[in-house]
């Protein structure tokens, strides 16, 4: 009972601090700020949300080696959170759906912090993407991505070779996050409105996010993206069964 009151105070607090927090950065998406300060606000903002959301976000770092300057992030993606979880955690840029953009207040701001978008039907806006996401990578910018394609299900879905190839393409490694939600169903985004999604994750009794974090892989490990993705599809799918069995 006390634990509930405490959530439910710590996420009250956070709401009041979200929202002037949001309009601010709203507003400042229509100035000339640099975009560096504006990513550090960006950042805050999403752990801010984190609260508000009342879930307790661990990052689990089995990574035996420190994470490479730059890198490209790719990770599960099981729900809307990892959205917030994802930046609140690392230093990235991420890649979403042409449709973000277009999301009141959030759209705007994701843009302004760095996010890049993608048309997942267009394979025209797929090659665009990719060329912006290596563009980033070579500018010492690191991206997150879901090779999945998008929310597929609880479990991990077959991977796509885009991220594999702008890896190769690149040389930057790919460092692997296996998002883990205590409360899966209470996560997992099966076409919901955004608002109801969020409004279940508050209602969840148990919030907590688990994202570990593994050792970077290395492109000069692999001749091709077809081996590549197959050998890091291969440890999701043994995380799994390590996490969720």
């Amino acid at each position: 009972m006390a634990h509930a009151l405490g959530r439910a105070l710590g996420m009250l607090l956070a709401w009041a601090e979200l929202i002037p927090l949001t309009l601010l950065l709203y507003l400042l998406s229509f100035t000339s700020l640099p975009r560096t300060p504006y990513r550090r606000l960006f950042r805050y903002w999403t752990r801010v949300w984190v609260h508000a959301l009342g879930v307790e976000l661990r990052l689990h770092q089995h990574n035996l080696q420190p994470l490479p300057g730059t890198f490209l992030l790719i990770a599960n993606h099981p729900s809307a959170f990892e959205d917030t979880g994802i930046p609140a955690l690392f230093d990235v840029d991420s890649l979403a759906k042409q449709e973000v953009r277009d999301w009141f207040l959030l759209g705007r701001i994701s843009a302004a912090a760095g996010t890049l978008f993608v048309q997942r039907e267009s394979r025209e806006s797929r090659q665009q993407a990719a060329a912006r996401i290596a563009q980033a990578l070579r500018e010492g910018r690191s991206v997150a991505l879901y090779p999945e394609g998008g929310v597929k299900g609880m479990r991990v879905h077959p991977f796509r070779y885009g991220a594999f190839g702008i890896s190769l393409q690149t040389g930057i490694p790919i460092v692997p996050v296996f998002i883990h939600y205590e409360a899966q169903r209470d996560f997992f985004w099966h076409h919901e409105p955004l608002p109801l999604k969020l409004w279940q994750i508050m209602r969840t009794r148990n919030p907590v996010a688990n994202y570990h974090v593994f050792d970077a892989f290395q492109p000069a490990d692999f001749d091709s993206r077809e081996a590549y993705c197959e050998a890091v599809q291969a440890r999701y799918l043994e995380w799994q069964r390590r996490f969720l069995d």
